[in-house]
């Protein structure tokens, strides 16, 4: 067996390796949830990656976010340099913005945006799909144990008042389609907004996890 970056993917993801590399996958968001699922879809094999956030580092970030040691710099730029072949976009996720994005074009759509208001208009523009192709993350903040996390419907999430505010909002749009969401039931440990990667990133390696389940169990022979 020829030894390379992708050697042991192929061992554990078998045929379905080649559907893997073919696959496109859109993600909103690069902070401590994107940008850990970026990395496990890109180390899985998973290349054709475009990432979108209107953001710079900056100090506060490096106690959870992948790239952050790049203060001042573009998010999705510096991440660029660290993941070869993605594609970067440095924009704010707004109804112009969408408007540019051809959602067809992609097999799986993610949503690690933290503005409640973005990831409405996200879902209203993407949800339109086999359910499990467009993931989004609620409240990662303010907690300390990955053990917690569940993945389920949006209207089946419970337990974080992120999450609830995000429901609330879309039944205020009049939304009635549904989608996947990664969520966490933990009490705070904190009022204000402190983070940790043990969680953030384990909500990002989840939504990996999603996506690399998926493909091999859709292409099943």
């Amino acid at each position: 067996m020829t030894a390379d970056r992708y050697t042991r993917s192929r061992i554990i993801f078998g045929p379905h390796f080649e559907t893997m590399q073919k696959t496109k996958v859109l993600i909103f968001g690069v902070g401590g949830v994107g940008g850990y699922a970026i990395d496990a879809l890109y180390r899985s094999g998973i290349q054709n990656l475009t990432i979108v956030d209107k953001d710079s580092f900056d100090i506060t970030n490096q106690n959870r976010q992948i790239g952050s040691e790049a203060i001042g710099q573009v998010k999705v730029e510096a991440l660029a340099k660290l993941y070869d072949g993605i594609t970067p976009i440095h924009a704010q996720v707004d109804e112009s913005f969408l408007q540019t994005i051809n959602f067809e074009d992609f097999d799986y759509i993610v949503d690690a945006i933290d503005d409640i208001q973005a990831k409405i208009l996200l879902a209203k523009k993407a949800h339109k799909r086999r359910f499990g192709t467009y993931i989004s993350s609620t409240g990662s903040a303010k907690k300390l144990n990955p053990l917690f996390i569940k993945v389920s419907s949006i209207w089946k999430s419970y337990g974080d008042k992120f999450a609830r505010k995000f429901r609330e909002n879309l039944k205020k749009q009049s939304f009635k389609g549904d989608f996947k969401v990664i969520f966490s039931d933990e009490a705070p440990h904190c009022k204000a907004l402190g983070s940790c990667n043990v969680v953030t990133g384990s909500f990002g390696l989840q939504i990996a996890s999603e996506i690399l389940r998926d493909i091999q169990t859709t292409h099943k022979e």
